[in-house]
This record gives C-alpha cells, structure tokens and sequence, in this order.
C-alpha cells in the first residue's frame, strides 16, 4: 500500500510539472503575440536594428526599432509607456512630451507606438478630458451630475439648465461650494453659505515665504503665485532666472513682481531686482480672458 501510494505521488508530481510547462509555453505564446512590432515592409518609417534609447536594458538583438525625426531610436512598446507615463504633461497643442529632445504629435504617436484600439481609447480620451480642462470651465452640478461649463468666469453663481427644466423653476448653484445658490448674485468671491470659501485663493495668502537663490534681492517671495494671465498655480523651481512659464497658457511672467517678462525687463534684468520691488501675496485669482 505504501509502495502504491508513493507511486502516485510521484505520478501526480509529473502531471504538475508538465501542467506547469504546458501553462509557462502557453504564457509566453500569447506575450510573443500581444509584443508589438513593426512592418519591415513599411516605407513610412526608418527601421534599425540598435538600442532602444528610451530602455536602458536594451542591446542589439535583431528586433527592428523605428529612428525617430530627432533622431532617437524607440521600440513600439517603450513609446507606449513613455507617453503613457507623460500624458498628464499634455500641452494645448495636444502634443504627447516624451523623453526625447522634441515633443511627438499624437498622431505620430498613434502611428509609431502602434497603439491598439484600447490603448488609442486611453489616450484619446485623456487628451480630450485635459483639453477640456484648459479650454473650458466645467463643473458637475450637483444635484443631476450633468457636466456644466461655465461661461461667465467672474460669476459663481450657475444656472443647470436640466435641473430648471425638470422643476419648472431656475435652479442655481455655487460654482465654488458646490451648494444651491444663497445671496446676491452676481458675485466673483463667494455665496452666502457659510462654508463657501476659495480654497485656492487661501494657499496665495497662507504660503510660506522662499527665495530666489541666483535673484538679487528676492529672499522674501511667496512660494505659490497665480499666473496673471490665467489664473493657474505656479511655484517657482529656485533655480535660474527669477522669470516662469505658466504651464496652462504658456505665458511668461516674473515671479517676483508678477508682472509679464517683457514688460519686467523693460526695467530690470533676469537676475537683478524688479524695479516694482516683491509683489505682495494675491488677494485675488485672475481670470483668464480668452480672446
């Protein structure tokens, strides 16, 4: 009896280990499937056999890879993830920043990393939330979740145009708190409830001092600003010049004095004191004029 039971455990073991096998051969089928490669027959692109610049595990091993414009060599899949790891850094172009020298348009990037219907989805769709996020002013309403834009970026007080409908009288609410509208209207600052306040506007006047090291005499800056031209939080990285990039509107402004950089350097330099001296922590957000 014992001899019989040890002969099936041995038995049951090779069963396992063939199992086993059979599952290890079946795995790396589908990952030599699901691996992206590229067309050798495609004229479109410049095929190489060398590293992957975007890899640092990469080497020579026969797989053909694509020499980008600038000059940089990429598999389809270490493109995938590079812009996937990058596409919250968007731009208003809708450009895709890579760690490349020079930004890929999406559409090259559809092309080149060989994107699947899924992975095109992903993008897509973020891109577009993004876009939607500079472009426009959208909030949730409330009370039916219908996606609102705002038109009138001084006024905080909003009409949801489905809730009006449905109840047959204006439904308004906060734009800032989120809660049915209290109090004279129109107003920039706050409704009437009590709990109504601007958070982003409470970090421009509670943040803690910080100075420009490579700036003469910036050495009691507030650390957050609002960019005078839209509206969006900027800090300043401490190195360089006293002058920023607003990561939305793309326009550049000292930090020091707020204003915009040509008309600072009209009076001053990249590194020597504003003439207007440190503005003052911002008691208002500006709003973004589109034109």
């Amino acid at each position: 009896d014992m001899h019989h039971k040890r002969n099936t455990s041995t038995s049951n073991t090779a069963l396992s280990q063939e199992g086993l096998e059979r599952l290890r051969l079946k795995i790396l089928s589908q990952m030599s499937v699901a691996e992206k490669s590229f067309d050798p027959l495609d004229r479109t692109l410049t095929l190489v056999d060398a590293k992957d610049d975007l890899d640092p595990f990469s080497f020579e091993d026969g797989v053909l890879k694509a020499r980008l414009p600038c000059g940089h060599v990429v598999s389809a899949e270490s493109l995938t993830d590079s812009c996937r790891a990058q596409l919250d850094e968007v731009g208003l172009d809708f450009y895709v920043k890579t760690d490349l020298a020079i930004p890929l348009p999406y559409r090259e990037v559809r092309r080149l990393a060989d994107l699947t219907v899924e992975e095109m989805l992903y993008f897509e769709e973020n891109i577009a939330r993004l876009a939607a996020a500079d472009y426009t002013d959208v909030q949730t309403c409330p009370k039916c979740r219908t996606n609102i834009e705002r038109m009138d970026m001084s006024n905080l007080c909003v009409e949801c145009s489905v809730c009006s409908a449905d109840q047959e009288e204006s439904y308004l609410f906060c734009w800032q708190c989120l809660k049915p509208w209290t109090g004279p209207a129109p107003r920039s600052d706050r409704c009437a409830n009590s709990d109504c306040r601007n958070y982003e506007l409470q970090l421009l006047q509670t943040c803690t001092l910080t100075d420009l090291p490579q700036v003469h005499g910036a050495d009691a800056v507030p650390s957050i600003r609002a960019c005078p031209t839209c509206g969006q939080r900027v800090e300043h990285d401490k190195t360089g010049c006293k002058n920023v990039l607003c990561p939305r509107c793309q326009i550049e402004f000292c930090f020091v004095c707020l204003k915009l950089t040509p008309v600072c350097l009209q009076t001053s330099s990249y590194f020597i004191p504003c003439s207007a001296g440190v503005a003052p922590r911002q008691t208002s957000i500006p709003v973004w004029r589109r034109t």
